[in-house]
């Protein structure tokens, strides 16, 4: 079931009625709320339910475990019991995710040296939103054992923090703290949320069904079969995917932040306007940024502390290592191992010039608009983050080594158009475009509509989202990029 489905809506619909008639009573509530949860992750796979139930209850008693120990001052127990968590949280990641591919390789590796291995690859069912879940349940353990928090003793609400469905398929990563408060709430039923939740899903949609989802159209006919299309073809095709990346992963972001503020529940933003940066490190800071803030507190963070007698060259290796957990957190093929590393090398200019923890500002004009060398640096980094993705992108290494080839070779043959798509998309991207650029530069912008249409700006925004979608959205309900990891 996925979020812009008719099927959501009429899930959704009884689920926010049925859940504000319960706002008198907190427990009835966060019990209403986990039940919708959990039979909204049976319909995507109720054998994986039961993991969800099972490593939820085994951390929520690990982090008892480990403030008790805390409290009697004994670290040791308190840090075994952490590692515990940790390595079931990576265990599970590796079994589902990983297992078939490390044994593979291996075995590639031992055949090269003439030692035979056999191995039958295990038929693994991957949880739909796995890499998103074990992250949130590592970070509660974590949290408690570093003293940022103390345990739940509400296990429902605890529960409601690991499967809150609008966030448990495609996150964001929400932190332990700021959703546990809320979930110890009663939360009212506010119509300003509602309105403001409700802006958002429609914006996601847009973004989903209009942008990403019409761009996919003419991206996967190149990249599909890049074999029969031209080089010019295929550098549109891999300078349109970022845009589609943008459009479906944040799309579905705003919708999983609109569902929850309608819920009551604020949880974390995850993207903020990305290829408005002028090096490696800003994109991360504003793409997928639970991810990146999560990889940086609990990964880079104490790598770089227990690095930092070699100085500029430990920063070095904990980013490099840092980059390859988040291109490996992807899923379990060289493509993404190598995505990681490629956006690491990236960074090794910054920490080496010493612009690594320099935040730099885009300087602008008179009218408000960025410098231009500042656009030009703009455009650089999208080019960089382009390639990248076509590693991304690519199934396997053998296909990106082919892409690369039909590209450096075959320049005969016009650019393959899909004008329909093509026209719809760009009318499209004019709006994400637009908005974008008055939210980054042009905050309190707004444009001069007549009084009596001014008095209904919102109203009127959201109209025309709907229309817009009727018109332009391609409604067979695509799945979103991110469901695969």
């Amino acid at each position: 079931m996925v979020v812009n489905s008719l099927a959501f809506l009429w899930f959704f619909l009884i689920v926010i009625i049925v859940y504000y008639l319960c706002q008198t009573r907190k427990t009835i509530q966060n019990v209403f709320l986990l039940g919708c949860s959990y039979w909204f992750y049976s319909q995507v796979d109720i054998r994986m339910t039961a993991l969800l139930v099972i490593l939820t209850l085994v951390f929520w008693l690990l982090g008892k475990g480990i403030y008790y120990y805390m409290k009697q001052e004994d670290g040791r127990k308190a840090s075994l019991l952490t590692t515990v968590g940790v390595i079931i949280g990576i265990g599970a990641l590796f079994y589902f995710k990983y297992l078939n591919f490390f044994v593979e390789s291996v075995a590639s590796l031992a055949s090269l040296l003439g030692i035979h291995m056999s191995w039958t690859a295990l038929h693994l069912v991957v949880p739909i939103g796995l890499s998103f879940f074990t992250f949130k349940l590592m970070s509660y353990v974590l949290d408690i054992h570093h003293g940022k928090i103390i345990p739940e003793k509400d296990i429902v609400c605890f529960a409601n923090y690991i499967a809150f469905f609008p966030t448990i398929l495609s996150g964001p990563i929400d932190r332990p703290k700021p959703f546990l408060t809320q979930a110890n709430e009663v939360r009212r039923f506010n119509p300003d949320q509602l309105m403001t939740g409700c802006r958002r899903v429609l914006w996601g949609m847009f973004l989903k069904m209009c942008i990403a989802d019409r761009l996919d159209l003419y991206v996967s006919a190149v990249w599909d079969n890049y074999d029969h299309h031209s080089a010019i073809s295929i550098l549109f095709a891999s300078l349109l995917y970022p845009l589609q990346m943008y459009a479906d992963f944040g799309g579905y972001s705003e919708m999983a932040i609109g569902v929850a503020l309608m819920l009551g529940f604020k949880v974390a933003e995850n993207f903020k306007r990305p290829f408005f940066v002028l090096d490696i490190a800003g994109y991360w800071s504003r793409w997928h940024m639970t991810l990146t803030s999560w990889l940086t507190d609990y990964v880079f963070l104490p790598l770089n502390i227990k690095f930092r007698e070699w100085g500029v060259y430990g920063t070095i290796t904990a980013i490099m290592l840092n980059m390859m957990f988040i291109g490996m957190w992807h899923g379990a093929n060289w493509t993404f191992f190598l995505f990681g590393i490629y956006h690491g090398l990236w960074y090794i200019p910054l920490m080496v010039g010493g612009g690594f923890f320099k935040k730099r500002k885009i300087k602008v004009n008179a009218k408000g608009w960025p410098k231009k060398r500042y656009v030009v640096k703009m455009i650089g980094i999208y080019f960089v983050v382009t390639f990248g993705l076509m590693l991304f992108h690519s199934a396997s290494m053998t296909e990106f080594w082919h892409i690369c080839e039909r590209v450096a070779t075959h320049w005969q043959g016009g650019l393959f158009t899909d004008m329909s798509s093509m026209v719809n998309a760009a009318i499209c991207l004019i709006a994400l475009i637009y908005v974008d650029i008055q939210e980054e530069w042009f905050p309190k912008y707004q444009l001069p509509l007549p009084k009596l249409m001014n008095r209904w700006r919102w109203e009127l925004t959201l109209a025309i989202e709907i229309v817009a979608i009727l018109l332009f959205g391609v409604f067979d309900n695509n799945q979103f990029i991110y469901f695969q990891f």
